[in-house]
């Protein structure tokens, strides 16, 4: 396709938005920061001077400052070095087996370790799916796993998209898609990681026993570790372990560690993927002291104390959710999930509320294009074991004192936000 002189291509159109939005966040100090504390106690960042509650942590149950999992890392540093440097297909560290055992007894199945998620769904994808399958995405699946299913374009596989948990849609497309094809899959995450909101995974399970050419591919790592039997996560809190379904999460928030974990109906495929997956034997290990670490978080998961770590966080959620609809805050969701999501519309309003937070003392996520749809910026908030109920209080009693004023500044309105995100036609699901 020619381009007229002058004229830019869709791709010079993104990268000039992408441009604009990264400088604009760097200029205000919002996005691409560095952390300018030399050491950290969970609740508290510095930038650029400014000390500020942190609510961008990830690590929803607070284990990345547990005393276990720092001893766990500082006890396999000790004994195995910084590093394991092999790969895992000739020899793999002692610590591999250690962990993926205990792995396997909290999901109950087979599970494979991988230095992130985003390499396990590299490996695994490309082994799972047939050519004679075809594959159908939630739009709003996390980009990993659609980075991964577009390596397998050059095999000419099946690929659709559709809207947001319309499981109506996917029946339809399940009816067609199975007069042709061998297996269909359906991937998507089992907590959405910019709007927190969630999978309708009983309902999908259903559909599986409906149709049993219907496969799941689904991720969880913003549901493991704060639900779920020994903390196997949101997903496995809703449904049994699926002969058809396929998860994939996490190490790396709420569980404390670091690294991604896949997990298999069976040992067969398990095996595949361990034994051949070309991103755990072209990779390098991930290093001795976080398998230590994650060890560790294991032992915690496969004990009592989870299930006091779970229900202090939901003790915290439930409270956010409450100040803020008393607040008459415009949420995405007041679900049981701890990232939450407050609706500002048009990336100025973002930019402009998260500055004033920021210069009060709050430090939040902001979710810009492209992670949401232009119109759809908003402020994320994961929340974690790290802050206090008064945290959470001081916080949404400035989003609510902020807000007005950063709409008058920006010509925006809670009638806007409601529009560009529907607020009026979606059912929030609460607790």
């Amino acid at each position: 396709m020619e381009i007229e002189n002058g004229a830019k291509s869709k791709h010079d159109q993104i990268l000039s938005l992408l441009d604009e939005v990264s400088i604009s966040g760097k200029k205000l100090g919002i996005i691409l920061q560095t952390i300018e504390d030399s050491e950290l106690d969970g609740r508290h960042v510095t930038v650029k001077g400014n000390k500020m509650k942190n609510f961008s942590s990830c690590s929803y149950l607070g284990l990345d400052l547990d005393q276990r999992l720092m001893a766990g890392a500082i006890d396999a540093v000790s004994r195995f070095g910084v590093q394991f440097s092999s790969s895992r297909s000739y020899l793999s560290s002692p610590l591999y087996g250690e962990l993926e055992e205990r792995l396997a007894k909290i999901f109950n199945a087979p599970a494979a370790v991988f230095n992130t998620t985003t390499l396990g769904h590299l490996s695994n994808l490309p082994i799972l799916i047939g050519d004679d399958d075809a594959i159908i995405l939630d739009v709003s699946v996390h980009s990993s796993v659609q980075m991964a299913v577009s390596l397998l374009k050059e095999r000419n596989i099946t690929t659709e998209v559709i809207r947001h948990n319309r499981l109506d849609i996917l029946e339809d497309r399940v009816k067609q898609l199975s007069m042709t094809h061998k297996k269909i899959w359906y991937l998507s995450d089992g907590v959405y990681s910019m709007f927190g909101d969630l999978a309708p995974v009983k309902e999908i399970v259903e559909l599986m026993d409906q149709y049993e050419q219907l496969h799941l591919y689904i991720d969880d790592a913003h549901g493991m570790s704060w639900a779920g039997d020994n903390g196997s996560g949101y997903v496995m809190s809703q449904v049994k372990f699926h002969p058809r379904m396929y998860l994939s999460t996490s190490l790396g928030k709420a569980f404390g560690a670091s690294g991604g974990v896949m997990v298999f109906p069976n040992d067969e495929e398990y095996r595949r993927v361990h034994d051949y997956g070309k991103t755990s034997i072209f990779s390098i290990q991930v290093p001795p002291p976080v398998l230590g670490a994650a060890v560790a978080s294991a032992k915690i998961h496969l004990s009592a104390d989870i299930y006091s770590l779970q229900k202090q966080l939901q003790e915290k959620i439930k409270f956010f959710n409450q100040t803020a609809s008393l607040l008459e805050l415009p949420m995405y969701s007041n679900n049981i999930s701890p990232v939450k999501f407050i609706c500002l519309g048009k990336p100025t309003m973002g930019y402009n509320m998260v500055s004033r937070l920021m210069n009060a003392g709050y430090y939040v996520n902001l979710s810009v294009f492209p992670s949401v749809s232009y119109n759809n910026t908003g402020m994320r908030i994961p929340l974690s074991l790290h802050m206090t109920k008064e945290d959470i209080e001081g916080l949404l009693n400035e989003i609510a004192t902020q807000m007005p004023l950063a709409f008058k500044e920006t010509g925006s309105s809670l009638k806007e936000v409601t529009r560009f995100f529907k607020l009026d036609k979606k059912e929030k699901v609460k607790d």
